[in-house]
């Protein structure tokens, strides 16, 4: 399951366009919308400072939230944020709105354990990651947090597919048609050991 739950509080909004974002803003508040559930979207803002720190400490964007607007409670998972490139505040967030049966496609992190269970890797051989995220189609209520890929016996050579990974119940991959490789297990470059390609390149 993905992280806890939480909840924020918002306003709506009364006016949208640049103006009134820029406004908000400067209040410590950013603009938002929620949409979805075949209704019509609502214009919201949220606190800046809140919204931010959930971004930056992980699962945000798996993490179904709840948003209080004037008393109202409304079930939601983010589907897309803006952060500014400069000062790394938050700029905008798009929320859907999710009932009971919604389900959504969401990038899901893998997480690589057992490499020191990994002959490959014991003899040199690198970790080659394919893919860091996996695009899954869930429940909203029941996102994973994260999936495991077990690097235990793993050969240079031998590679991880989505098949080895357990996915929970009501979990598929949005990629349906093939089983594509997560990571592989591959010879270090020029036949180096992994502690010799560690090392920084000769400058110049």
């Amino acid at each position: 399951m993905s992280h806890d739950t939480y909840e924020l509080k918002a306003e709506l909004r009364e006016r949208v366009g640049k103006g009134s974002s820029r406004e908000l803003r400067r209040k410590g508040l950013i603009p938002a919308v929620i949409y979805g559930d075949k209704q019509e979207p609502v214009a919201i803002s949220l606190p800046s400072k809140e919204v931010t720190l959930k971004i930056h400490s992980g699962g945000f964007m798996t993490t179904v939230a709840t948003i209080d607007v004037d008393g109202k409670k409304i079930s939601v998972l983010p589907k897309d944020y803006q952060l500014d490139p400069v000062r790394d505040f938050t700029m905008h967030v798009d929320f859907l709105r999710v009932g009971a049966n919604t389900q959504v496609n969401v990038e899901v992190p893998v997480h690589f354990i057992n490499e020191a269970k990994s002959p490959g890797i014991k003899i040199g051989g690198v970790l080659n990651i394919v893919r860091h995220e996996v695009e899954l189609h869930c429940p909203a209520d029941s996102i994973p947090e994260f999936l495991t890929a077990d690097l235990s016996g793993l050969k240079i050579g031998d590679g991880i597919h989505i098949s080895n990974i357990k996915l929970p119940q009501g979990v598929t991959p949005v990629i349906g048609d093939r089983d594509f490789t997560i990571a592989t297990i591959v010879s270090p470059a020029g036949g180096t050991t992994g502690e010799e390609e560690a090392t920084p390149a000769a400058e110049g």
